[in-house]
């Protein structure tokens, strides 16, 4: 009896070994996101995966938390309030040279799509005007932060020489730049695309095309990933492949998707009381997603460039920029999971 108990038991382990991890049990099926503004077409793939129900089809049950930016989510993260994130990887190499292990498991966003506007009556026109200026991010410490320092610093400017402003990334935004309480603004689609049409702002940089990031920062930068601890990933393997599966999945949806398409998943609020406008934002937003998934080794090294042209700190550390992406999900979400 009991060699047949054990050869069961045995068979059954065996199964799980071979089985895909479609049909295994996540370790921590119910799990919490943090996201630092959700209606923003930078986290369009969180919204598509959330919507379509690519997280339920994986066996997971997402509680999502909307944060004023992507500081605030990293915040959380590393608090202990939140499991993962979706952010700007950008934070991955920051935290490592804080010692802290973050490490992200795909990519869902190949260029930042972040815009810097400055109001059309102000007297700027161009970056080196910015001085002194109020600028509007996301949130300080957030992405659309390190894209005005990075840019300041290419000319010769520090980020104490302007006044950096919480914005948000909705409605507030564009109100704040419409009361001219900001003068220039760091942020992204739909804002971005709002203000164009509406005729208040004009473009000093614009990472939504190649060609831009091109000029800007020489080549492709890695912009939106889902990012965890790195003890997170080592204790909740499948729960962290089938994150990436859903998201995965939701990459290869945008492939092909049109921004009809988009519209018709996501909700109505995201539309901003104008269907049109939205349409055109994700029409300007459609080629920053990632086609792979996967952080090329040039990406991760325009990223750390970057930081390191205006953060002190990282110019003085020794950053190991393998460490900051694990490929292994997104290589197994590609090959169906298995």
């Amino acid at each position: 009896m009991r060699i047949g108990t054990l050869a069961a038991a045995l068979g059954a382990a065996l199964m799980l070994a071979v089985s895909p991890v479609s049909a295994q049990q996540a370790e921590k099926p119910k799990l919490t996101l943090g996201v630092g503004g959700k209606p923003l077409l930078y986290y369009l793939p969180l919204t598509i995966a959330e919507r379509k129900g690519f997280f339920k089809d994986e066996g997971l049950d997402v509680t999502i938390n909307d944060f004023g930016g992507g500081a605030k989510s990293l915040q959380a993260l590393i608090g202990g309030s939140i499991d993962v994130v979706t952010g700007a990887y950008e934070h991955t190499i920051r935290m490592q040279a804080k010692g802290q292990d973050i490490v992200s498991v795909i990519e869902l966003g190949r260029f930042p799509g972040i815009v810097l506007v400055a109001r059309k009556d102000r007297p700027i026109n161009s970056v080196k005007d910015l001085k002194g200026a109020k600028i509007g991010v996301t949130a300080p410490g957030s992405s659309t932060n390190f894209f005005v320092n990075f840019l300041l610093a290419k000319e010769g400017l520090k980020p104490e020489d302007v006044a950096f402003i919480g914005v948000g990334g909705g409605a507030s935004a564009v109100a704040q730049m419409k009361r001219g309480e900001i003068d220039a603004m760091s942020n992204l689609d739909p804002v971005i695309t709002k203000l164009e049409d509406d005729g208040d702002v004009k473009v000093l940089a614009d990472s939504r095309t190649e060609a831009g990031n091109d000029k800007i920062f020489g080549g492709a930068n890695p912009a939106a990933v889902l990012y965890m601890k790195r003890d997170f990933v080592a204790a909740n393997p499948v729960t962290t492949q089938k994150l990436v599966n859903a998201f995965y999945r939701t990459l290869m949806w945008l492939k092909t998707a049109t921004p009809e398409d988009v519209a018709a998943v996501v909700p109505e609020e995201y539309l901003l009381g104008d269907r049109a406008l939205y349409l055109s934002a994700v029409k300007n937003s459609l080629p920053i997603y990632s086609r792979t998934g996967v952080i090329p080794a040039q990406g991760m090294k325009n990223a750390l460039a970057m930081l390191v042209e205006f953060d002190p700190e990282l110019k003085a550390a020794t950053i190991d920029l393998p460490k900051t992406f694990d490929d292994r999900f997104v290589a197994k979400a590609a090959a169906g999971g298995k």
